[in-house]
C-alpha cells in the first residue's frame, strides 16, 4: 500500500534542520475537582470503612447513643423503658404464680405478694407503677414475700440507672457543643492582598449572638497531597499555619467581626505560590475556631475549609463596622463583601527577592486611579458643556423676536412683545 501524500508541498515544507527550538512556556493544567476534606458547614468529609472491632463502640454506650442519630435515640429510648417494664412484669407474674395468687381456688384467708395482681397485664401494669413512682393505690406489695420485697428494691435500682443513662443522653445530645456553632460565622471565600508590605492570607470571623466565646482561638491549616524526599505519598498532610493572633497572644477578643490575618514568609506553605500557581494547585486551607460559650461553660468548635477556587488574589475584605450615633453598629449584609486592590500577582518569594516588584504595582495602579478621576472629570466637564449649550439652545429658542413698525412719515419704531 502506498503511502498517503502530505497535503503541504514539499518544497514548501520546513527542513528540520532550519527550525530553531523555541522555549515554551509552562502551560498550567486545570486542577481536578477532588472531594474536600472539610466542607463549608463544617463537616468533616470522611467515611470509615471495614472496621472489624465493632464491639469498641459498645464500651462507651453513653458516646455512642450521642453520637447517633435522633430517630435512633428515641427509638432505644422507648424500648429501653418497655423492655425493663416486660422484663419486671414478667417476674412479678412469676413471683405471684410461685406464692399461688394465681389460682382461683386459693384460700380466702391467704394473703396476696401483690394486692389485684391476677394476671399478666396487671403484673405489667404494677411494674410500671413501680419503676415511674406513679402508684394508683389499686395494686401494692404486703409484707407476706421476702422475694417479693427483694423484687421491689431491685427494680428501683435498676429504674434510677436506666432514667440517669437515658435522661443523661437526650440531655448531652440537646446541649450539643456544635449548635453554639451555627452562630458563629466565616466569609464564603479567603482573599489575599498586601497588608504593610507582605503578601497576606486573610479571612473574617463573627459571632452573631451577643454572648461572647470566651478564650477563642484561630487555628489555620494547610491540607495537601504530599511525596517525601524517600518516596512517601500522604495523602492528607496537615500543615500547621501561623496567625496574627496566635504571634501576638493566646486569644482572640471576639466582640464584633474580625480579620483573621497569616503572613505569608518564609515558613509558610503558600510562600512559593503566585496567583497562577495557587489557582492550579491542589491544596485546602481549613480554618478551626475553639473557645468556651459563656451562657453555658461548655467548650465548642466551628471549622470551615477554603479550597484553591475560593481564594481571591488581589482583594480586600469591605469595611462593615461604622459608628451610629455613639454606638457601633455592623452590617452583616457586606459580612463577605470584597473590593479588588493593587497586588502583585508574583509569590511571596518573588516579592522578598525583589521588592521593586511591590513599588511598581502601587505605581501603576495609582497612575490608573488617576487616568480614571481625570476621565470621569473629563466626561463631567463634557456632560456640563453639553447641558450649558442645550439650555442656551433652549433660552434662544424661547427668546421673543423683536417687530419693527413703519410709521407714515417714514419712521420706525420698535415694539417689542
Amino acid at each position: 500500500m502506498l503511502p498517503r501524500k502530505s497535503i503541504i508541498p514539499e518544497e514548501f515544507a520546513f527542513s528540520p534542520a532550519l527550525v530553531s527550538p523555541i522555549p515554551r512556556k509552562p502551560v498550567f493544567r486545570d486542577r481536578v475537582n477532588k472531594a474536600r476534606f472539610i466542607a463549608k458547614s463544617g463537616a468533616c468529609n470522611l467515611s470509615h470503612k471495614n472496621i472489624r472491632e465493632q464491639g469498641r463502640f459498645l464500651q462507651d454506650v453513653v458516646t455512642t447513643l450521642v453520637d447517633l442519630k435522633w430517630r435512633f435515640t428515641l427509638v432505644i429510648f422507648s424500648m429501653t423503658f418497655l423492655c425493663s417494664w416486660l422484663l419486671f412484669a414478667m417476674f412479678w407474674w412469676l413471683v405471684a404464680f410461685a406464692h399461688g395468687d394465681l389460682d382461683p381456688n386459693r384460700k380466702p384467708g391467704v394473703q396476696q405478694c401483690v394486692t389485684n395482681v391476677n394476671s399478666f397485664t396487671s403484673a405489667f401494669l404494677f411494674s410500671i407503677e413501680v419503676q415511674v413512682t406513679i402508684g394508683f393505690g389499686g395494686r401494692m406489695i404486703t409484707e407476706q414475700c421476702p422475694t417479693a420485697i427483694t423484687l421491689l428494691i431491685l427494680q428501683n435500682i435498676i429504674s434510677l440507672i436506666i432514667n440517669a443513662v437515658m435522661l443523661g443522653c437526650i440531655f448531652m445530645k440537646t446541649a450539643q457543643s456544635h449548635r453554639r456553632a451555627e452562630t458563629l460565622i466565616f466569609s464564603r471565600r479567603a482573599v489575599i492582598a498586601v497588608r504593610n508590605n507582605r503578601l497576606c492570607f486573610m479571612i473574617r470571623v463573627g459571632d452573631l449572638r451577643k454572648s461572647m466565646i470566651i478564650n477563642a482561638v484561630v487555628r489555620l491549616q494547610v491540607v495537601r497531597k504530599t511525596t517525601t524526599p524517600e518516596g512517601e505519598v500522604i495523602p492528607i498532610h496537615q500543615i500547621d499555619v501561623k496567625t496574627e493572633s496566635a504571634v501576638t497572644s493566646n486569644s482572640i477578643f471576639l466582640l464584633a467581626p474580625l480579620i483573621i490575618c497569616h503572613v505569608i514568609d518564609k515558613d509558610s506553605p503558600l510562600y512559593d505560590l503566585s496567583a497562577m500557581e495557587l489557582q492550579c494547585s491542589d491544596l485546602e486551607v481549613i480554618v478551626i475556631l475553639e473557645g468556651v460559650v459563656e451562657t453555658t461553660g461548655i467548650s465548642t468548635q466551628a471549622r470551615t475549609s477554603y479550597v484553591t477556587e475560593e481564594i481571591q488574589w488581589g482583594h480586600r475584605f469591605v469595611p462593615i463596622v461604622t459608628e451610629e450615633e455613639g454606638v457601633y453598629s455592623v452590617d452583616y449584609s457586606k459580612f463577605g463583601n470584597t473590593v479588588k486592590v493593587a497586588t502583585p500577582c508574583c509569590s511571596a518569594r518573588e516579592l522578598d527577592e525583589k521588592p521593586s516588584i511591590l513599588i511598581q504595582t502601587l505605581q501603576k495602579s495609582e497612575l490608573s486611579q488617576q487616568n480614571s478621576l481625570r476621565k470621569r472629570n473629563s466626561m463631567r466637564r463634557n456632560n456640563s458643556m453639553r447641558k450649558s449649550n442645550s439650555m442656551r439652545r433652549n433660552n434662544s429658542a424661547l427668546a421673543v423676536p423683536k417687530v419693527q413698525f413703519l410709521t407714515p412719515e417714514g419712521g420706525t419704531n420698535l415694539a417689542v412683545t
